[in-house]
């Protein structure tokens, strides 16, 4: 409420009613009264009369949608005597965002005058005077809610329409009515409110918010992501079961500028079957996105394994003719594994289930499944045995050469590297997966083909061998050793299911990768006894040892179930994610650091021991009261996915820093301690 109109509300309830304002009505909460624009009325010159509302420090009421909680202010105006008429349209000014919690709500502190319309007409010639008569009811609320009603009265004489002296607290309110928009507004049914006009930029928008009509449509106090493009911007809202696909939608947009200057907007959102949130030629710059960020995946920890694999197809290249079509098997790979994880992702979503980048990771049984295969495929490549079971792995790894192991390498090397997410992959990701099917099937295509570039590159390049020494003992010395960052790579896995589930997770784990052990020593001793009758009972035994991990795969379902209260805590120093906890801290004022991490994507784990764990950082959170949250994605987690979604990812890491008082501010997913603090600093 603005100083001036505080000012004029206060000098009018100090002074005893006048003709245009009526006898005020007291409560230890507020001050209610009746009052008009004119101090005469004539029949056909509309004028206005409004509820004068003077409310207590720390309470307030409501608009007419009045969010999460709360009941609109109900006001109706009647004529009676010389002239007639009647009104019940409240003309309401803009509200405020009033958060309680994990509700929200929309309403008015302070004072606030809520006015209506009336248009006279003549009734009883006999009288020259016109009785209005008013009843409203309201509710005002503070720590408790209390409904308040009461009837007004007041006299007005018939003649030219003079101003009352309570006039400019119409012009004041008048002018906190919402500007009909001038830009064109479209939604989408999942939310994503497109507004494109003249004049919009990051300098005129840096904060919006959308206050809905009606209640239902929206979750009111999920995070309203903002993306702000020239001409254009979106909201992300999350639509609720009364959100009508197909139909218009309607409601007030707030803006603030770089000034903190507000404006606030009505429209009516043109629904539409599908919209991006950029302009069509946009796509472009996504494919080139997740082409780079394919091609940073390389870089990436969690590709190591992959790197290993690799390493030991350069060394063919001596002896391997083909090597381009070794390439173009191993590409082939990489595209159809990331084919089907795009498909499968977008296909998950469309029913309703809640998928993105790495999902697969968030399943023990997947977790366990992928370190037995590495285990196993580290076993081959130290010698140790050759199984039908896992001879797959081996060809991988080159045992069997051709354009199958070169395919199944980029099968592998697609399931491995999930876990990272690079520079570019973010902004990829959360496109494709609002773009139609065929342009978002398109990206993920980009993004594998970013990921076996180097390798195809390398391969293009005529007589690659001579470049490599003679074949020899020093071979066999490399495939071996490059053996360990496999096992590497499943003592991580081990450390996952640890997060998963504990224990018993790790234990079961732990016993597939003992049978896979004890199978690989039977098969060495099947081969020390030849091709005798002997030796084939523990070729067969190494067989079926080998397969007994998949008789375990239930009970990793069943021991994550067990142990899943053994991981929700929070370490001493961060609190655990959840909306209503962080609606809380926001309306106390209090910065707060959001970290959407998990336990099998290695980018995170990176940023946590590189940027967020250093004493410097530490040191600023500190001084200056930063709330560090941290939100664990390992498991599935609902509220974690919609923080996702309504932040524009699909996928860890997601970092958010809510300064005091204001909107959040999404960071890069490769942190350092100086943009951290930088962040923290900025004002």
């Amino acid at each position: 409420m603005s100083t001036s109109f505080l000012a004029l509300a206060g000098l009018f309830l100090s002074l005893s009613a006048s003709a245009a304002e009526s006898q005020p009505v007291t409560s230890e909460r507020d001050t209610a009264s009746l009052v008009t624009d004119s101090d005469r009325i004539e029949a056909g010159h509309p004028f206005k009369a409004g509820l004068l509302l003077h409310l207590k420090p720390g309470w307030h009421t409501y608009w007419k949608n009045p969010g999460d909680a709360g009941e609109p202010v109900n006001l109706t105006v009647t004529l009676s005597g010389h002239l007639s008429g009647k009104a019940d349209a409240i003309e309401w000014p803009a509200p405020e965002r009033l958060p309680e919690g994990p509700l929200m709500s929309y309403g008015y502190t302070g004072d606030v005058l809520l006015p209506v319309t009336i248009t006279p007409q003549a009734a009883d010639a006999q009288t020259r005077d016109t009785s209005v008569s008013a009843h409203a009811d309201w509710l005002v609320c503070a720590a408790v809610c209390v409904p308040e009603q009461a009837d007004f009265h007041l006299d007005l004489p018939t003649g030219a329409v003079t101003s009352s002296p309570q006039s400019p607290l119409f012009t004041q309110s008048a002018e906190r009515q919402p500007r009909p928009s001038p830009f064109q507004i479209t939604i989408t049914p999942n939310g994503l409110l497109t507004v494109q006009g003249e004049g919009l930029s990051s300098q005129a928008v840096r904060q919006a918010w959308v206050i809905p009509d009606v209640a239902g449509r929206i979750d009111q106090v999920a995070p309203q992501s903002l993306t702000v493009g020239q001409n254009q911007m979106t909201l992300r809202l999350k639509p609720e079961e009364g959100f009508a696909e197909g139909k218009s939608f309607t409601g007030l947009l707030e803006l603030r500028d770089a000034a903190n200057e507000k404006s606030v907007l009505s429209f009516n959102a043109t629904p539409v079957a599908a919209a991006s949130p950029i302009p069509e030629n946009g796509w472009l710059a996504l494919v080139v996105f997740a082409f780079l960020g394919g091609l940073i995946l390389n870089l990436m920890p969690c590709v190591f394994p992959v790197l290993a694999m690799k390493a030991l197809a350069i060394l063919r290249l001596h002896e391997d003719r083909k090597h381009f079509q070794s390439g173009l098997a191993y590409t082939a790979g990489v595209l159809a594994m990331f084919g089907f994880l795009g498909s499968l992702t977008l296909a998950l979503r469309n029913t309703g289930l809640s998928a993105g980048w790495g999902f697969q990771f968030q399943s023990p049984l997947f977790v366990a499944g992928i370190c037995w295969l590495l285990f196993a495929v580290g076993l081959g490549m130290l010698g140790i045995f050759e199984l039908p079971v896992i001879s797959t792995g081996q060809s991988v790894l080159s045992r069997y050469r051709g354009l199958s192991g070169d395919f199944l390498t980029g099968l592998l090397a697609v399931l491995v590297a999930t876990p990272c997410t690079a520079p570019f992959m973010g902004a990829a990701l959360a496109g494709a997966l609002t773009a139609p099917p065929m342009t978002a099937l398109g990206i993920f295509l980009a993004m594998g083909l970013g990921l076996a570039c180097p390798y195809l590159a390398i391969t293009l390049v005529p007589n690659a061998g001579r470049f490599l020494p003679r074949p020899g003992r020093w071979m066999d010395i490399v495939r071996q050793s490059l053996a360990f960052p496999m096992f590497a790579t499943c003592i991580w896995l081990v450390w996952v299911l640890a997060q998963q589930g504990g224990g018993n997770l790790v234990a079961v784990g732990c016993a597939g990768l003992l049978a896979l052990g004890f199978s690989g020593w039977l098969m060495n001793l099947s081969r020390a006894g030849g091709a005798s009758g002997r030796s084939r009972p523990v070729t067969l035994a190494a067989v079926v040892i080998a397969l007994s991990p998949v008789a375990l795969l239930p009970l990793l379902s069943l021991s994550s179930e067990i142990s899943t209260d053994s991981v929700n805590g929070a370490p001493d120093g961060e609190t655990a994610f959840s909306p209503e906890r962080l609606a809380a801290l926001r309306k106390d004022g209090k910065p707060v650091f959001v970290d959407m991490t998990a336990a099998w994507c290695i980018t995170c784990l990176v940023n946590e021991h590189v940027a967020l764990e250093s004493p410097f950082v530490q040191k600023s959170f500190s001084q200056h009261g930063v709330t560090f949250m941290k939100g664990d994605w390992t498991r599935k987690d609902a509220n974690i996915t919609a923080f996702l979604r309504d932040h524009g990812r699909d996928g860890v890491p997601l970092y958010v820093y809510y300064p005091s008082h204001a909107e959040g501010r999404v960071l890069p997913q490769i942190l350092t301690p100086a943009l951290i603090i930088r962040a923290i600093e900025e004002k």
